[in-house]
């Protein structure tokens, strides 16, 4: 834990562990998700919308490495000299052929200064091949799996149109770590039908499972998404400033301390934001919670663990064992 920030955050960690600088490039290679493409559904998730969380890199005929020297380029006239980690960021990127999977990751770690993969996708689209295909890397490179979990709550990923379950959460969780796979949860705040005891218990679950970081930040609202057609008509309100500084501490005490903070707030494209518009100002959040964190002279893990946190994880943990070999631990949109 840094002696500046109340949470364990992904620039310090990163440092750390390469002793310099290391920035993530968000790349877009062109993939779908099973969500969009029929296999699944059509939609998308309530919360997405036809660009995901893509950059449209691809769409304008970008290469995985034209997209990484322009990034790279920019970055070291920033930072001066560091390393990278290229994150395959938009929709779901493991979502293909092996062979077609292997191409792209190998062309990202080809490139100079990459130091590893960040792989963002669904808990339905790791197969056992793919880890194995990811596991090959981790052996001389940092790579993280990245999955979308949303929810610890069948109901809202229901009503988030997810397409799976926590279950399959869970066992694709314990997969990855069983071949040495650095997995990373993606959870979101504010979802539709939850309030502060379902949130509390999301963050209790991911600290049960084998995980080495996590990624919440706040459900925003935009255009083209199901999402957008609830706020319009009256049936979503999106969190208040207040209300996201406070669940978010809330979250982070009930979170074991080793666990990096991947991030604590979302980029939404500012031209496709319906609301809430106050998301926009990153630095204005993140003081706050660093204010609210020493307001209550607490830290991320403070409530970690408790008798309630283990009440309230036995039903959760009981979703899906680990599989045989499996290791347990004590403890936005693509994805």
């Amino acid at each position: 834990m840094t002696g500046e920030l109340p949470y364990l955050d992904l620039r310090t960690h990163l440092q750390r562990r390469f002793g310099r600088r290391v920035q993530k490039i968000a790349l877009d290679a062109g993939f779908t998700c099973p969500n969009r493409d029929g296999t699944l559904g059509v939609g998308g998730c309530l919360y997405c919308n036809a660009r995901g969380s893509g950059t449209g890199a691809f769409r304008r005929g970008l290469s995985l490495t034209a997209q990484l020297e322009a990034a790279a380029a920019g970055l070291t006239r920033r930072y001066g000299p560091c390393a990278f980690i290229a994150y395959f960021q938009g929709f779901t990127n493991t979502y293909g052929p092996v062979e077609r999977l292997r191409a792209l990751y190998e062309e990202a770690l080809a490139f100079p200064g990459v130091v590893g993969l960040s792989v963002g996708t669904r808990p339905d689209c790791v197969p056992d091949e793919v880890l194995e295909l990811l596991a090959g890397y981790a052996r001389t490179r940092l790579v993280w799996l990245e999955l979308g979990l949303q929810s610890a709550h069948d109901a809202t990923l229901q009503r988030l149109n997810r397409g799976h379950d926590v279950a399959c959460f869970t066992e694709a969780v314990h997969r990855a770590a069983a071949r040495g796979l650095e997995v990373v949860a993606h959870v979101i705040l504010g979802l539709p039908g939850e309030g502060r005891e379902e949130m509390l218990a999301t963050a209790r679950y991911l600290g049960g499972l084998p995980l080495q970081g996590v990624k919440p930040h706040l459900l925003y609202v935009v255009q083209g998404s199901g999402l957008a057609g609830l706020y319009a008509a009256g049936e979503y309100q999106p969190l208040t400033e207040e209300e996201f500084v406070t669940l978010t501490v809330d979250f982070l005490e009930h979170l074991p301390p080793h666990l990096v903070i991947h991030r604590l707030t979302g980029d939404p494209h500012p031209q496709e934001l319906v609301a809430p518009r106050w998301c926009l100002n990153k630095n204005r959040m993140l003081a706050r919670l660093r204010q609210e964190f020493a307001q209550r002279g607490s830290r991320q893990g403070s409530r970690w663990p408790n008798p309630a946190a283990e009440n309230a994880l036995a039903p959760l943990r009981s979703l899906a064992p680990p599989p045989a070999g499996g290791k347990a631990a004590p403890q936005d949109a693509g994805s």
